[in-house]
């Protein structure tokens, strides 16, 4: 694989979007009835996103010497690929790529990893083909519109047990804290610190671990990410176990089977014992 720097691609497509003007057809003109098109997809934070799209729905069986598929945005390019030379935009690097092995079959899909919530929004594909007279012609394929949640839990925690904070993906980068009682966010923890007694990040997952809880951190914990956006938002709630609980523990200590007949039995003996003993008082 060919990585193009950024001025050479740039130098590439020009020449190409000067040869579209020349032919006249920058845009097949089917392109621009094609709000049928459109499909909607929604992901969770952290998930690898794929954007459907086969070129054959657009272009049929033609042969095509070269694959020349392009990715934008309303507001820039994502991605392209012409051959061997590929071009990725920078907040999407190595991130995004078509699948390659399908490519000349059809699928022409976006696979976008550690999908973000910034990375909403609406996603056009286009093939360059060339037709009559070395004609060169963008042809849309596809509009895909993609949605991106964040992660939303509630977690209820005894005293001095550990909570363990999903943080999805490599890009969060900061927890934020708003005690029960509290208006006011604290910052928790921010990527790059070092463990504490009561905060560990693990070194291979992507998962924060409090220690020792108390009833102080109880309330609310939001994950972010580089934007500020959340990616996640988890409600703790820290309390001893209630009445119920301690009733059902008593139930499960019940004893069953054999050893439930011994004290029956064990209980029978001495109430026989006691009221022998009551009638030799009486007498």
């Amino acid at each position: 694989m060919e990585t193009v720097n950024r001025r050479h691609w740039y130098d590439l497509r020009f020449f190409i979007f000067i040869q579209c003007l020349q032919a006249g057809a920058l845009v097949d003109s089917s392109s621009l009835s094609s709000a049928t098109q459109q499909l909607s997809i929604t992901y969770m934070a952290g998930e690898e996103a794929i954007l459907p799209c086969s070129w054959k729905s657009r272009l049929g069986e033609v042969a095509l010497p070269t694959c020349h598929i392009q990715w934008v945005t309303p507001m820039d390019t994502v991605f392209e690929q012409w051959g061997e030379k590929k071009w990725q935009a920078p907040e999407f690097k190595g991130r995004v790529r078509v699948p390659e092995e399908k490519l000349g079959s059809g699928n022409c899909s976006l696979i976008i990893s550690d999908v973000q919530i910034g990375d909403a929004g609406r996603y056009d594909s286009f093939m360059v083909v060339e037709g009559a007279r070395s004609k060169t012609t963008r042809v849309f394929i596809q509009g895909v519109s993609l949605f991106v949640n964040d992660h939303k839990s509630y977690q209820s925690h005894r005293p001095g047990e550990d909570m363990v904070l999903q943080l999805h993906t490599r890009h969060s980068v900061r927890v934020v804290f708003q005690g029960r009682n509290s208006s006011e966010w604290s910052d928790m923890w921010m990527r790059g610190d070092n463990n504490s007694q009561r905060l560990e990040k693990h070194l291979l997952l992507e998962q924060l671990t409090v220690k020792r809880l108390k009833p102080s951190d109880e309330g609310i914990y939001k994950v972010l990410d580089e934007e500020g956006l959340s990616i996640s938002t988890v409600q703790l709630t820290v309390e001893e176990r209630s009445t119920s609980h301690r009733v059902q523990e008593r139930l499960e200590n019940v004893p069953t089977g054999v050893a439930a007949k011994r004290s029956s039995s064990a209980l029978h003996t001495m109430l026989v014992l006691l009221l022998s003993f009551r009638t030799l008082n009486f007498l």
